[in-house]
């Protein structure tokens, strides 16, 4: 089941190359808990349920996280955990953490939509949820003196003003080699469009996106790919110094 207006957050404009995407690699390779969350995530939500992550790009994070060897991940926004259970599934179990994903969302209620995909995949024990804003979950991490650069991976797909200010603190906490994942970098494209033509109700977040690029693109503390998948990647592999350029 697809989404309502999905074709409006993907960057490829040909819905025939999606459908062929979609349909010879992906849809196929999707886990069956995964295609099930996704389809409750539309029934419910309708429309918003395109906040959760594409298909595609489920499967690139999971390879991903593979090639790297995660263990220990963050995730800033979960919705109804499309994300969350793709990156659960995709890590191994490990004895020396009993929970590898902290994840933190303000909306419990979208969360626990998922939570029943979750717990019949078997994973919920690797999953440890904060419902709560961003800053104070990342703030006592760091203040707690055990959590700096302990991280291999983090994920944020929250509230777009805020990604600048996530990304200082993330680069304290996520390892020397280790990713963070910034999701909805390209806006449903509107990042290269000029602001008078783009609809008025995502002015707000094009421009805080915009600011975020070009950061990233001067952050000598980062290494920097820039992916054109969904609805824009940005992945930062964390280099040695955390002092800003």
């Amino acid at each position: 089941m697809a989404a309502p207006g999905v074709a409006e957050k993907i960057i490829l404009k040909s819905p025939a190359l999606l459908k062929y995407i979609l349909e010879t690699s992906c849809y196929p390779r999707e886990h069956e808990l995964l295609k099930q969350l996704r389809e409750a995530t539309v029934e419910k939500y309708q429309y918003w349920s395109i906040m959760n992550m594409p298909v595609d790009e489920g499967l690139l994070l999971s390879v991903l996280l593979k090639i790297m060897n995660a263990k220990k991940t963050l995730e800033l926004g979960v919705f109804t955990g499309y994300s969350l259970l793709t990156t659960a599934l995709a890590l191994p179990a490990d004895g020396k953490f009993h929970f590898q994903i902290t994840a933190i969302d303000p909306d419990k209620e979208a969360y626990e939509v998922g939570l029943p995909f979750i717990q019949k995949a078997g994973v919920e024990h690797k999953i440890d949820f904060f419902h709560s804003d961003a800053f104070s979950v990342l703030k006592d991490l760091i203040n707690n003196g055990k959590e700096e650069g302990s991280f291999d991976f983090a994920f944020v797909d929250a509230d777009k003003k805020n990604y600048i200010n996530y990304h200082e603190l993330l680069v304290k906490l996520v390892k020397v080699g280790g990713i963070i994942a910034y999701d909805n970098t390209l806006w449903f494209g509107s990042v290269a469009e000029p602001e008078e033509t783009v609809a008025e109700t995502l002015r707000p977040d094009r421009n805080h996106v915009i600011k975020l690029n070009d950061f990233l693109a001067g952050d000598s503390r980062v290494e920097l790919a820039f992916v054109s998948i969904g609805d824009g990647l940005t992945l930062c592999r964390r280099l040695a110094s955390t002092e800003t350029n």
